[in-house]
């Protein structure tokens, strides 16, 4: 799998889900409320762990940063006298 999230991406969803997991025990976690916010948070946890949405693969949606390519200037050749 190919990383498709960046860091800030990744602790949003870390975030979000601890949210939901607040909001999933205020519920009730054997609520239907409450264990659909629990499924959700550990979606998010799960993505946020191995950087992979597979959403934003289907969408075709990255917010992860192109790798940095280097350009190498061209050598000249040596001139002969």
């Amino acid at each position: 799998m190919k990383r498709n999230e960046n860091n800030t991406d990744r602790a949003i969803r870390a975030g979000l889900a601890a949210i939901l997991v607040a909001v999933a025990v205020w519920t009730g976690i054997a609520s239907v409320a409450g264990i659909l916010l629990l499924v959700l948070a550990a979606v998010l946890l799960v993505t946020a762990a191995v950087s992979f949405c597979p959403l934003y693969y289907a969408l075709g949606i990255s917010t992860y940063p192109a790798p940095h390519r280097t350009r190498h200037p061209r050598v000249a050749a040596p001139r002969s006298s």
